[in-house]
């Protein structure tokens, strides 16, 4: 590929899961609920050679996987640009930040909005009950303090200001319509000068995606929102020509205000929850130091982090943050984890130990060898994990998904039998044909009927579950975990690095002769070996200040020992069972050896010169946690259940500590995932938590499988939830935030249809001033919005004040994409 093509290239490739086939992730401009998100999937399943279509609503960007056969990018993205969405330059700013300027972008654009629809409402307004006066004054209600909280990043004394000025030329104009300056046929001039004005200029993109959805074949809320919007400036040109006395004429334009502020607004929320939820994400990624000191050559020096590659050397002195994901060669240090995975305690770092970029350096300076950069990072890993499963769904929202695809139709169907059954109805009533009530069913429909409420009732939900998870270090990787993760009943744990600390070391020595002689004999014929428990005893002769002799044929007997020449003694160190072989008596260590075994201890026997020297007792330990988690568990109706591959006794042994009564040893790979099938058959929904290649199987297998952060890629690619920070405790965390989050989503959900619901069916009557039926709709979104944030109002002003502050307002450069 050229420069030039890289330059313009608007999207990214990535490894498919299917065999013979492509990915790409685009990003989109101006994605706003679930049918914005099912125009798209609709637009492109409908594309030869393609497989799968993934969007993601939070971060504007679509996975496809494709046949590169039959179609390519090219082909992808010209969909995309067809049905009227922008693409996104990947290379002009940080994603973040362009949410960001979006945001500031929306909310001029609703500021706009609101001030004609505050003008309207004014104009059309006439005091002759309690209710008259009730519902214009819920929109001020909800509307001013909207406006307020948009422009507050600029400061308390411009919002208020702001504030006043929106107010201000609503409260002139319904002066002059009271007073009389302001005619009634003025007054619907000036309504229909607002409607056209909101229309083409304040939201000219609402027109411009109904239009490319329409001439695909696509109904959608674009196209339903336009008719609405025609339909009032139709009605309202009918009104003009004064054919139909006392028509309602300012009152059908300021529908078409209303219905496109309704749509705004929408789209505002959406985007501020979608900004708000990443700033988990971005928080991640800003722990990266911008520089590293590379050394080379024997020379150090100052260079963008985005320089070093792999196996390049960088030195970090204390206080430091680590630049990179590495393995350290040289020195010793402590580092601080807690904002990267949440760990509390110092984890100390010396030669051979793995760093993690973002954390802090302590009192030690560390060489460190990067191991992986970039995209490859924890931190990049973290972050992609957390965007991807913002693009999957669960259950419910499929179920939503379905409905939707089949509702703006029906929709529209509803409006046109309501308008022509009361035309028609009251010709062949009265004789004579009641337009009022007629133009009122049919707009009324289409107001009542449109889905935005129903679109973003489980995203919000599930977007702002997503966020306050990743604050928390938990990683939600599939939509499926949002709501299965309740409903799990039993648990099983893996042993090793799960229910333990996953980390060998020496926890007793038994020797003939001198301790530090035989761990040093011991330590200097292992030192060769990468085997973990060749590393363990290397390690513990070098906390104890040690000194290891020079080693000389060393040979390992993989599985059993290793044999090697040691100050000029034949020494022997492995399995007991590997001495015995070789004629070294181990009677008088036996009763020990036995008792070691039956607790789980790994044995090591140690002779040189034919002499038995002693045992090595290496061990796991139970993480500290592991006890009050199990113990969590089993007071949340959730049943434990041990599986591992060690021996019986040694299972037992951990149970007993931790207090599970279910032990399953002695089990492969594949007797895991066996395992949790037969739990299944039973019909529990089974829940797996492990960290190793061996546990990928049951991962896979299991209703909702949870990998620890510090288990393998393998481990965590097989998982639906990550635990980032290595406490069995966040398993209870991320249970009860997808307990929280699918209880919201299925309120908002409710909530929507009765809104939807109840609304078409009344606006069939014809009696719904369609001023009003928009107020409704607008309350609807609020109240879902609402429920999101838990029904905490506030929050809403938080995350407004969280982002834009103290940013100018660089929108993004798109690349306009649009045919001409």
């Amino acid at each position: 590929m050229t420069k030039t093509e890289q330059a313009e290239q608007l999207w990214a490739e990535e490894p498919s899961h299917l065999a013979g086939h492509a990915r790409i992730r685009a990003r989109i401009a101006g994605l706003h609920c679930s049918l914005c998100t099912g125009t798209i999937e609709k637009a492109l399943c409908r594309q030869s050679g393609v497989d799968t279509v993934a969007v993601s609503l939070t971060h504007e960007q679509a996975l496809v996987d494709y046949d590169p056969k039959l179609t390519g990018p090219e082909k992808i993205l010209k969909t995309l640009r067809d049905i009227g969405y922008d693409l996104y330059d990947p290379r002009k700013l940080r994603p973040f930040e362009e949410e960001e300027a979006d945001l500031v972008h929306e909310g001029k654009r609703l500021l706009a909005a609101i001030a004609a629809s505050l003008a309207t409402i004014a104009l059309i307004l006439e005091v002759s009950g309690l209710w008259s006066v009730l519902v214009p004054a819920s929109v001020v209600i909800l509307m001013v303090p909207v406006s307020y909280a948009i422009m507050r990043p600029a400061g308390r004394a411009l919002a208020t200001l702001g504030a006043v000025t929106m107010i201000a030329p609503a409260a002139l104009a319904y002066t002059g319509r009271q007073s009389g300056w302001v005619s009634e046929t003025a007054a619907a001039w000036l309504t229909g000068a607002l409607a056209l004005t909101v229309v083409l200029a304040i939201a000219p993109h609402i027109l411009r995606m109904a239009y490319q959805a329409a001439r695909r074949g696509i109904l959608n809320q674009h196209v339903l929102l336009e008719i609405g919007a025609l339909g009032g400036i139709v009605g309202g040109v009918i009104g003009l020509t004064e054919v139909f006395p006392d028509y309602p004429t300012a009152a059908f334009f300021a529908v078409t205000v209303l219905v496109a502020n309704y749509h705004i607004f929408s789209e505002w929320l959406s985007l501020l929850v979608k900004t708000r939820s990443s700033q988990a994400v971005r928080k991640l990624l800003e722990l990266q130091p911008d520089t590293a000191s590379l050394v080379q050559d024997g020379t150090e020096k100052e260079v963008p982090v985005t320089q070093i590659t792999a196996g390049d050397l960088v030195r970090i002195r204390p206080g430091d943050r680590v630049p990179v994901d590495g393995r350290v060669i040289e020195g010793y240090s402590t580092l601080d984890l807690s904002l990267v995975t949440g760990e509390p305690v110092p984890a100390e770092r010396s030669a051979g130990g793995e760093v993690i970029g973002g954390s802090i350096n302590g009192a030690g300076t560390l060489l460190v060898e990067a191991t992986r950069i970039g995209s490859e990072s924890f931190l990049a890993q973290v972050a992609r994990h957390v965007e991807d499963s913002r693009a999957l769904k669960p259950g419910i929202l499929h179920l939503v998904d379905r409905v939707l695809r089949i509702y703006t139709p029906t929709v529209l169907i509803l409006a046109t039998l309501a308008l022509l059954g009361w035309l028609l109805g009251s010709w062949a009533w009265a004789e004579e044909p009641d337009v009022r009530r007629a133009v009122f069913a049919g707009i009324g429909v289409l107001i009542m009927g449109y889905p935005c409420a129903m679109g973003i009732a489980a995203p919000l939900a599930i977007v702002r579950a997503a966020g306050e998870a990743a604050d928390q270090g938990i990683i939600m990787r599939t939509g499926e975990a949002f709501q299965t993760f309740g409903q799990i009943r039993t648990i099983v744990l893996d042993k090793t690095g799960t229910l333990t600390e996953g980390k060998p070391a020496v926890r007793e020595i038994q020797s003939h002769t001198d301790e530090a002689d035989l761990l040093t004999t011991a330590a200097a014929a292992e030192e060769p070996s990468e085997h973990p428990l060749a590393r363990a005893i290397v390690t513990a002769a070098t906390i104890r200040g040690l000194t290891l002799p020079a080693v000389q044929d060393f040979h390992s007997v993989t599985g059993f020992g290793v044999t090697a020449t040691v100050d000029g003694r034949a020494v022997l160190v492995g399995r007991p069972g590997f001495l015995v072989d070789r004629g070294i008596d181990l009677t008088p260590l036996g009763p020990a050896i036995q008792r070691l075994e039956a607790i789980g201890r790994t044995v090591v026997a140690v002779a040189a010169d034919r002499d038995l020297l002693g045992i090595i007792a290496l061990g796991d330990e139970i993480r500290p946690e592991t006890v009050e988690a199990v113990q969590q568990l089993q007071a949340a109706g959730i049943t434990p259940v041990l599986a591992t591959g060690d021996n019986l006794p040694a299972a037992k042994h951990v149970a007993a500590q931790v207090g599970i009564e279910d032990i399953r040893a002695g089990l492969l790979p594949e007797d895991k995932a066996d395992l949790v099938r037969e739990l299944q058959t039973e019909g529990a929904r089974v829940a797996m938590v492990g960290d190793g290649i061996n546990d990928a199987p049951a991962l896979m297998q299991s209703d909702v499988g949870i990998a620890m952060g510090s288990g393998t890629d393998i481990a965590v690619e097989s998982a639906d939830v990550v635990i980032v920070r290595d406490d069995l405790r966040a398993i209870l965390t991320a249970r009860q935030t997808s307990l929280s989050s699918y209880r919201r989503t299925k309120q908002n959900v409710a909530l929507a249809f009765l809104f939807n619901g109840t609304g078409i069916l009344v606006a069939t009557t014809g009696l719904v001033y369609p001023v009003w039926a928009m107020i409704a709709m607008a309350l609807s979104v609020t109240t879902i919005f609402i429920n999101s944030l838990g029904g905490r109002p506030r929050l809403l002003f938080e995350a407004i004040g969280s982002v834009g502050r103290s940013r100018e307002d660089t929108k993004p450069d798109v690349v306009d994409t649009r045919p001409t």
